[in-house]
């Protein structure tokens, strides 16, 4: 039997089912995100997980990478919103603190944070130029709601920077994740009390970095 087997779905043809089966592959996508890492996930056992063949899969999404960009995208915006409600909750008066809310709500999305580790070393290396393009003009449209978000609650920091702010989150959170998830070897290795040292509390050092970043972005001003 081969993976482009017949499933017993219909193939979709309004635009509402259409959108119901590309929700139904990227919660596919996220429950397997859930069990292993994103290098280790194929189209295949995307399809399998999902309950289509590999062929309805790419109707939907040219490639695995097209399916995780869909997931990033949707995963940023769900997250945004949720910072908003969640700087308005805490009232932050001071940039470390908006820093720490920063930090502290990307550390409980393992997904959206994994995603952004595996962006520029894995996503983008199989997906055509049309798709990088609606992907990237989606990301930096969210992006820009980002830094207007933070732009709000840190009132000194110009456009410009809250902007350079938002990319180096991005590239913080890329770096970091990994280190503060390592491996079970690793994991257990760094149990030796010689080695504790070497552990990464993610939402404590992403916190500290973004807050060394804001005090370095307004002295430059």
């Amino acid at each position: 039997m081969t993976d482009d087997r017949p499933t017993g779905f219909q193939r979709a043809r309004s635009a509402e089912q259409r959108e119901l089966r590309k929700q139904a592959i990227l919660d596919a996508a996220t429950q397997l995100l859930g069990e292993m890492g994103v290098g280790e996930i194929s189209l295949r056992e995307l399809s399998r997980r999902v309950g289509l063949s590999k062929t309805n899969v790419v109707r939907y999404f040219e490639t695995r990478e097209a399916v995780f960009f869909e997931l990033l995208n949707r995963s940023l915006a769900q997250w945004i919103e949720e910072l908003s409600d969640e700087l308005a909750a805490a009232r932050p008066a001071a940039p470390a603190e908006v820093t720490d809310t920063l930090a502290r709500s990307l550390a409980e999305r393992p997904v959206l944070c994994g995603l952004f580790s595996a962006l520029g070393s894995e996503l983008e290396r199989n997906i055509s130029a049309e798709a990088a393009r609606e992907f990237k003009l989606a990301h930096v449209r969210l992006l820009g709601e980002l830094a207007d978000l933070l732009r709000r609650h840190i009132t000194t920091l110009t456009a410009a920077a809250a902007r350079e702010l938002v990319s180096l989150t991005v590239v913080f959170t890329a770096g970091l994740w990994p280190f503060a998830h390592p491996s079970e070897a690793v994991a257990e290795a760094q149990r030796a009390p010689e080695l504790a040292a070497t552990k990464v509390d993610f939402a404590d050092r992403l916190g500290r970095t973004l807050h060394i970043t804001v005090t370095g972005l307004l002295s430059l001003r």
